[in-house]
């Protein structure tokens, strides 16, 4: 299982990746910055889904 401060940095790196990537595309019209941002919202979409699983999962173990 993994710890809070790995969760956290984990999240954090994908919303930085996925920040710089935004503003490429929404400033500058990259579309190819578009693709990419796509594709670590979706990462991110996957990563929130696990976190919240682990956290159902250590609520479980306590009852």
């Amino acid at each position: 299982m993994s710890s809070f401060e790995e969760r956290y940095s984990q999240l954090n790196d994908v919303l930085d990746d996925t920040e710089e990537d935004l503003m490429k595309f929404y400033e500058k019209g990259n579309k190819a910055a578009g693709t990419r941002a796509r594709k670590s919202l979706m990462e991110l979409k996957k990563l929130a889904h696990e976190i919240r699983q682990e956290i159902q999962d250590i609520k479980n173990e306590e009852l």
